[in-house]
């Protein structure tokens, strides 16, 4: 019996950090699926017309809140821009290096959802690996 697929998703604004004094506004979206249960998506809507997702380890954004972590593609930490908590992504892909700064009480928030729809821990269980192996097999 296949279960059914529940998803989280939030809308937000990123800002993408060209220099010390001047960014640019990213509209991105958050998902996390009871489908694949370690991971997060996150979607940057750009102006080249083509979104452009991103997915990382759950348990990555999660540390990110709290303390600096992530090595290599994808690195996460917490810190304070004026009088606002952010969390700073900085991605490194082939195509380059980008920098980017996520409102960190509404990252935080959106955790809390992701870990209600599935808690950390049972990201085994919530995987529907029967029912994989099956179609697999058909």
């Amino acid at each position: 019996m296949e279960r059914p697929v529940s998803v989280v998703e939030h809308e937000l604004e990123l800002n993408l950090v060209l220099s010390p004094e001047h960014s640019v506004p990213v509209p991105a979206r958050l998902s996390y699926g009871s489908h694949d249960p370690y991971a997060v998506h996150i979607t940057f809507h750009l102006d080249t017309g083509s979104p452009v997702t991103w997915v990382f380890a759950r348990e990555l954004l999660v540390e990110g809140t709290f303390r600096p972590c992530g090595q290599g593609d994808v690195r996460i930490w917490p810190t304070r821009s004026g009088r606002r908590s952010v969390l700073c992504l900085a991605l490194s892909s082939p195509a380059g290096d980008a920098l980017l700064e996520a409102p960190l009480p509404a990252v935080a928030a959106w955790l809390e959802r992701a870990h209600r729809l599935v808690p950390p821990g049972s990201e085994l269980a919530a995987l529907d690996l029967d029912g994989s192996l099956a179609e697999l097999l058909a």
